[in-house]
């Protein structure tokens, strides 16, 4: 055979190792190696890994479901570029790799870490999914916030962990209970984020945890009559609406830092209750709001017993 045609025959089957190497069964959808579990989600089912190594994941309630389960991801996307990891996992992602934002994950990033399994949520990545899919088995969870229990356990099932995520779980809602915060009058909810203020309602995942530990809620933040509870907009000329027994509060970013420094300045803020009475709290964003995730909620119930436990 001459060099020509062996030389042609190599790059036949490097091509063949490469279609290969990129996915193996009929749709195209990247299929786990060894002993697999079919996992149901929200964008139909998806045989995984038994127990998976190489775990990328796109959004911030899966960082916590990981390092909760006492697991790091090598690869996750971030909020924005600019984003660090969250503090209050402590060193558990120190060696975990960006791979793009939430909104816009890096393909070529993710593909990069030879991930064995891929966590999103369809609310942010539905476009996404199937080339996500010709990387790694992935699994999707359907909302982000208001069903972050179902979530993780949902995440936990992918990884293999799911006993030890009702453990988890079964443990915080004892916790919060515990707290019986029925008789400790109402609990507010503020957050400034660019441009705006919100008032976080009784499904948003702060507003979970709040609930859970008994605590009510002012009647405007219980946003009755609506269809979305999570949240809902406040004017400065409405801040009475911010009003409760206890007052917590955060921002998302520097420039909503910078506005929540300017409120809390003026006198609408002053003038309230909470701030009059010393029970207005500033708070952890990445706790209070993008956790969403049983160690985060964990750390909610530590501010709550803190500040605001009767």
């Amino acid at each position: 055979m001459s060099f020509r045609l062996v030389r042609a025959a190599a790059a036949v089957l490097l091509s063949t190792a490469a279609l290969a190497a990129c996915g193996s069964s009929g749709s195209g959808d990247q299929t786990a190696e060894g002993p697999t579990r079919t996992v149901k989600h929200a964008m139909g089912e998806t045989k995984v890994p038994e127990t998976p190594k190489r775990v990328v994941v796109l959004d911030t309630d899966k960082l916590d479901s990981m390092v909760s389960l006492g697991l790091s991801p090598v690869g996750a996307a971030q909020s924005d570029a600019s984003q660090k990891w969250p503090k209050y996992l402590g060193s558990a992602l120190d060696a975990t790799k960006a791979v793009g934002t939430l909104q816009a994950p890096n393909m070529e990033a993710i593909a990069a870490l030879k991930p064995d399994l891929i966590l999103g949520s369809k609310f942010r990545q539905e476009q996404f999914y199937a080339k996500l899919s010709r990387i790694a088995p992935t699994v999707f969870t359907e909302k982000v916030g208001s069903t972050w229990k179902e979530n993780f356990l949902l995440d936990a099932e992918a990884l293999g962990k799911k006993a030890q995520a009702e453990k988890l779980l079964a443990d915080y809602q004892a916790r919060a209970r515990s707290l019986n915060g029925s008789d400790a009058g109402t609990v507010s909810i503020i957050r400034f984020i660019p441009g705006t203020i919100r008032m976080y309602g009784p499904t948003s995942f702060s507003g979970i945890v709040v609930g859970d530990a008994g605590f009510a809620r002012p009647e405007p933040q219980q946003l009755n009559g609506v269809a979305d509870r999570r949240f809902a907009e406040l004017s400065q000329e409405n801040l009475s609406q911010a009003d409760g027994d206890v007052l917590f509060y955060c921002a998302y970013g520097e420039q909503a830092a910078q506005a929540q420094a300017s409120v809390t300045a003026g006198p609408l803020w002053k003038n309230l209750k909470a701030v009059e009475n010393g029970t207005a709290h500033n708070v952890d964003d990445e706790i209070w709001m993008t956790g969403i995730g049983v160690t985060a909620a964990g750390k909610i119930l530590d501010d709550l017993e803190k500040y605001a436990k009767p």
